[in-house]
């Protein structure tokens, strides 16, 4: 798709009028988002996001399924942590060959690793809020997250020849976009999550800037209570017994009321988490990395 007409990185909202025309959300654009929701008065009820809840059984044997809230605003902007793999601190996974792929269980080019644990398939739908809520069509999606020891590939102790668990795909008519992969850990001070980024094109994927969006799937409890009691995933329990959705450093504003997978499937089977992207380019991206750098030592934070 053509890139739209920017002023200073920013998506002009009115493309044909001057900048100073571009109406009072451009204006604030430049402020944080959910800062000045705060300042408002607001807090989270001003997007719109609607309560969710869980019915799972937490049993490993059981099927597993969670329903996700919906969101009448876009989806929140979160950090890309310190292990994107996008150039933005260290090494740049979306320059590679190979990066686009719908199964990334495996390592791509000349790294040869798999990572192992329950099956899960991830499929998002984006849709775009600048033209009606409409599917985001050419969109290019880059998903990563950590295996099931916590470990994040090219960067984890271990894992630094890697690039497992990471991989781009672009959105369909629909808008969506499906990757298999397994299912994550759940590592000290953080709820289990996905990360991605959305890019306006596949041509845009190499430089970590041109991210119309950066945001995190939060996984349902009943359904990482069914995953680690399975083997390999041993210290995921204690883990997750010492965090919450509402305590989290990136879900706990809304307690991932608008992040929240929808989760079917069973151990036996694997599962399947979708979750609709509801992306604003008319706003500025306020997704960020954590401070450069060498990662810190022990279990990663973000």
């Amino acid at each position: 798709m053509s890139r739209r007409p920017t002023y200073q990185g920013r998506v002009l909202p009115r493309p044909d009028e001057e900048v100073v025309d571009q109406g009072l959300n451009f204006d604030l654009g430049t402020l944080d988002r959910r800062r000045m929701l705060r300042l408002l008065g607001l807090g989270g009820a001003a997007l719109g996001l609607a309560a969710c809840s869980t019915t799972d059984s937490t049993t490993a044997s059981a099927s597993t399924s969670a329903s996700a809230g919906t969101s009448t605003g876009e989806i929140p902007d979160e950090t890309a942590g310190p292990y994107p793999g996008d150039g933005s601190n260290g090494p740049n996974v979306l320059a590679q060959s190979g990066i686009v792929r719908s199964d990334i269980r495996s390592s791509f080019g000349t790294a040869s690793g798999t990572a192992e644990g329950v099956p899960m398939t991830l499929e998002l739908t984006v849709t775009d809020l600048a033209d009606g809520g409409k599917p985001f069509a050419n969109v290019a999606v880059y998903v990563w997250h950590c295996d099931r020891e916590g470990r994040y590939s090219l960067y984890s102790d271990g894992v630094t020849s890697e690039n497992y668990l990471r991989g781009v795909q672009i959105a369909d008519a629909s808008g969506v976009v499906r990757f298999t992969s397994v299912f994550p850990a759940c590592y000290t001070g953080r709820w289990p999550h996905v990360h991605f980024e959305v890019y306006p094109d596949q041509a845009s994927i190499t430089d970590a800037g041109n991210a119309i969006a950066t945001s995190q799937v939060a996984l349902p409890k009943a359904t990482c209570d069914a995953v680690y009691a399975t083997s390999g995933y041993e210290s995921s329990v204690s883990t997750l017994s010492q965090v919450s959705l509402t305590d989290d450093n990136v879900f706990g504003d809304d307690g991932g009321a608008s992040q929240l997978g929808t989760v079917t499937g069973d151990v036996a089977g694997g599962f399947a988490v979708s979750l609709t992207v509801p992306v604003d380019t008319r706003t500025e991206p306020g997704g960020g990395q954590a401070p450069g750098g060498a990662p810190p030592s022990g279990a990663p934070r973000r």
